[in-house]
């Protein structure tokens, strides 16, 4: 889903019925057992609690017949009596806070362990996206449904799941209770639930849309401060700061009176409620003195019915409540689910494909592609590469060079023609064997908090130390981490800012090295490194690449004279092939792109 623009109204798309029916049968199906223990002991700690206001009110008539007695000459009040009343009366507040733990320890161990299979499936699943979606998506809404929504969904549902069976067994408990004291007192008391009804449908209906709006802008704002703080060297090199503070501040804007709405909303209905259950409440109690006087009602009797019926409002507003939990766990759900919906990478693969007898011979077969079917980037692509070849494609910027090797290994799959690997469609292998045969050196790094050696073994976690030690001597960089404190023990923080980006470049073609691949893929892979350093990692990349296939991307021409062939591309087609020398007799688009670089190096 797009991200919105900051003011754009969001359309009430929320299937709440699907959304919650999905979560019982592929989740909270797996706990039905737990689920009706947590039921049976939230029944009994309601009940217990109920019965509790009915005794309380037998001490209060007795109490108040002992007076009576004591004033017309009579024994007075019976003490042994209140007592034993008062001693079942605790018995039954310590059984139902008993029955209320057992409850809530069971219901959290269901939440945690539905959170937990939860992230497990978002974790599965964001490994079997295709590119494209990332594409689509920032990192901010990504993050934010891996936690907030996960966590609004697991509180959520710890506190709803409960309160919902509490509420309903105190409403129908207190019903049952009144009912047994004075049917007339009850009848003036249910007069208020169709009231509190429509007033609970409304606001409810009211307020759907905001919450979704306010979880979706959360992911926003979320993106927002992630980009911001990812940048911020660049952001404060272009004084910036206003701009990100502006455009901060329209997103916030929105989530600020999306989220104002909605929490206002569900919280209007409290004083309103109480205001409603309060002109009950002095209902009852006129009626409940006109029948005393009448004799038909004990003096107990009418404070266990006040008392319930102050209760009986309190489950109706826990409703109220946790109809605004409920919505909340309702948008981080489908929000969830619309991930786990995603459209997964099609494997159409062949399990018998042995990568480890093939040689590395690749042919791009008129490939025709583009990132959107109505936008193509590579228009006819026909290349045929022989294994051991030092390929080099040049072009300006958004010739589609990148784009090829992207294809290559199966990041993004062509629309038209094929790319063959040996003969063999490269959509007939498991993507995850034909990514074993790359070696791949990125111009943007990425490396992880970890210990140096831990990232160098990254594509090859059983390797020696012996084997890293050599690979980062072939990639120029072993002198440098010795230096280092710890050496190869040495801690990247987060945002690997301990070392230099030149350093960060060795490490990753020293990762690249160890794996020793059959296909290497260099895109601008020295852009990043000082003149001195490249000549001397160019020299490794020579002793690397021999006798293997290598794609090098590279703008500056002069690292790629040694190429066996050069692949000149221009508005995703290619225009010219050969090597250095044939490129420039034929004085040419490859000529004109090297005689520039040239000139501009003479300036």
């Amino acid at each position: 889903m797009p991200r919105p623009k900051p003011g754009q109204q969001l359309e009430k798309a929320k299937d709440v019925k699907g959304t919650l029916k999905r979560l019982i049968n592929s989740y909270l199906g797996k706990y039905k057992i737990a689920l009706i223990i947590v039921f049976i002991f939230a029944i009994g700690g309601t009940l217990f609690s109920i019965i509790g206001p009915k005794i309380l009110g037998n001490a209060t008539t007795e109490i108040y017949n002992g007076i009576v007695s004591k004033i017309s000459g009579g024994p007075g009040i019976n003490f042994e009596s209140i007592a034993q009343i008062l001693l079942t009366l605790l018995t039954l507040y310590m059984a139902s806070a008993l029955f209320s733990f057992i409850q809530g320890f069971v219901m959290t161990n269901i939440s945690q362990k539905l959170t937990y299979k939860i992230r497990n499936d978002l974790i599965e699943k964001i490994n079997r996206l295709p590119m494209k979606f990332f594409d689509k998506k920032t990192k901010g809404e990504i993050l934010s449904i891996f936690t907030n929504d996960v966590d609004t969904l697991s509180q959520n549902l710890n506190q709803s799941i409960t309160q919902i069976i509490t509420a309903i067994c105190t409403m129908v408990g207190i019903l049952i209770m009144m009912f047994t004291i004075s049917w007339q007192m009850t009848l003036i008391s249910l007069l208020i639930l169709p009231i509190s009804a429509f007033i609970v449908k409304f606001i409810v209906g009211k307020s759907q849309k905001y919450f979704k709006k306010q979880q979706d802008y959360l992911g926003h704002v979320n993106g927002q401060v992630e980009e911001i703080y990812g940048g911020l060297t660049i952001v404060k090199a272009f004084n910036g700061e206003e701009k990100a503070i502006e455009e901060f501040t329209k997103a916030n804007d929105t989530l600020y009176h999306s989220a104002w709405k909605s929490q206002f909303l569900s919280g209007l209905m409290f004083p309103v409620m109480g205001f409603i259950s309060n002109i009950g409440y002095v209902a009852v109690a006129i009626l409940g003195g006109y029948l005393a006087i009448n004799g038909t009602i004990t003096v107990g009797n009418i404070q266990s019915f006040i008392q319930y019926n102050k209760q009986f409002t309190r489950p109706i507003n826990e409703i109220a409540q946790i109809s605004a939990m409920l919505q909340a766990m309702m948008a981080a759900a489908e929000r969830i689910f619309e991930f786990l919906d995603e459209k997964e990478e099609i494997e159409t693969a062949n399990d018998n494909i042995e990568i480890d007898k093939l040689s590395g011979n690749v042919k791009f077969d008129h490939v025709r592609f583009g990132y959107d079917e109505d936008k193509i980037v590579i228009k006819d692509f026909s290349a045929d590469i022989k294994d051991g070849q030092k390929i080099a494609i040049v072009g300006p910027t958004g010739a589609g060079k990148t784009t090829m090797v992207k294809l290559l290994m199966r990041f993004y799959d062509v629309n038209d023609g094929a790319i063959l690997v040996d003969g063999i469609n490269i959509k007939e292998f498991k993507r995850e064997n034909l990514r074993k045969m790359f070696g791949m050196v990125l111009q943007d790094t990425w490396l992880f908090n970890g210990t140096i050696k831990d990232n160098i073994k990254y594509g090859r976690p059983e390797a020696s130390d012996n084997d890293v030690i050599e690979a980062a001597k072939a990639a120029h960089i072993h002198h440098f981490i010795k230096t280092l404190p710890n050496s190869y023990d040495m801690v990247l923080n987060e945002e690997t800012s301990n070392i230099s980006a030149g350093q960060k470049q060795l490490l990753t073609i020293a990762r690249v090295i160890l794996t020793d691949p059959k296909v290497l893929i260099l895109d601008e892979a020295t852009s990043s490194i000082d003149t001195r350093t490249e000549i001397q990692i160019q020299k490794a990349m020579d002793n690397l690449m021999h006798g293997r296939t290598s794609f090098i991307i590279a703008h500056r021409l002069s690292t790629i004279k040694n190429a066996d062939l050069i692949l000149v591309m221009n508005h995703g087609d290619i225009v010219e092939q050969g090597n250095h020398e044939e490129l420039l007799a034929k004085g040419g688009f490859y000529a004109d792109l090297y005689n520039s670089q040239f000139d501009e190096g003479e300036e």
